[in-house]
């Protein structure tokens, strides 16, 4: 009776070999389930940019075809970064935040957080200093930043040369979807014309370059 009471349990090495066994298979699935999730956030983070560039197609048509006379957070705790045109750096201080000018347009405030912000330490094409941890839109109420030369030359969404190569709206850091390394840096981009893209680094420093007017 003994012995076969003692044949029912396990003996320690075979608890090791399922314990290696389970941690395998987590080592495996841990990856798989975080991409997923980080899946999921990037495609709320695109729906919410979408729904932005819908509420700027409104403002446009209320404003005469203007894209939204506002700056983002970058601008206003970092204007010094329009050293170099002293002109449009003078406007920042009255001029709104782009949240705050479409927010007859979209009402909710939530549109303008990526779920995948985690914050950050230093703009993330001009390298200027502006700690936003926990999150940037716990900080500044904004998770995206906006291409405020459009708002500053008060320029018409009709007029742009070539709108769907212009980025308009995007992740205010490309970490967030991708990796701290400039090359895996990853962004969700609204252009010019409505549509959304997820993009590398490089696809973003061309539609920076792309001309608007």
């Amino acid at each position: 009776m003994d012995r076969e009471q003692n044949r029912s349990g396990f003996t320690l090495i075979e608890l090791l070999t399922v314990i290696a066994i389970l941690a395998v298979i987590a080592g495996i699935l841990f990856p798989v389930f975080a991409r997923a999730r980080e899946k999921g956030r990037q495609t709320r983070c695109i729906s919410n940019l979408r729904q932005i560039g819908q509420a700027m197609l409104m403002y446009a048509s209320d404003y005469d075809d203007l894209f939204p006379y506002a700056v983002d957070f970058a601008d206003k705790s970092a204007p010094q970064i329009w050293a170099g045109f002293p002109d449009f750096q003078a406007l920042i201080p009255s001029m709104p935040t782009i949240r705050d000018a479409l927010m007859p347009y979209t009402g909710n405030v939530e549109l303008w957080h990526c779920p995948s912000d985690t914050g950050f330490d230093d703009l993330d094409f001009t390298g200027e200093s502006l700690p936003t941890h926990p999150e940037s839109f716990q900080v500044h109420g904004l998770s995206y930043l906006f291409r405020t030369e459009v708002a500053f030359l008060k320029l018409q969404l009709s007029a742009l040369p070539n709108p769907a190569g212009a980025n308009i709206l995007m992740d205010a850091h490309g970490s967030w979807h991708g990796g701290s390394p400039i090359s895996k840096r990853r962004y969700n981009v609204l252009f010019g014309d409505g549509h959304v893209k997820h993009l590398n680094r490089g696809q973003v420093d061309d539609a920076w370059n792309t001309p608007i007017q």
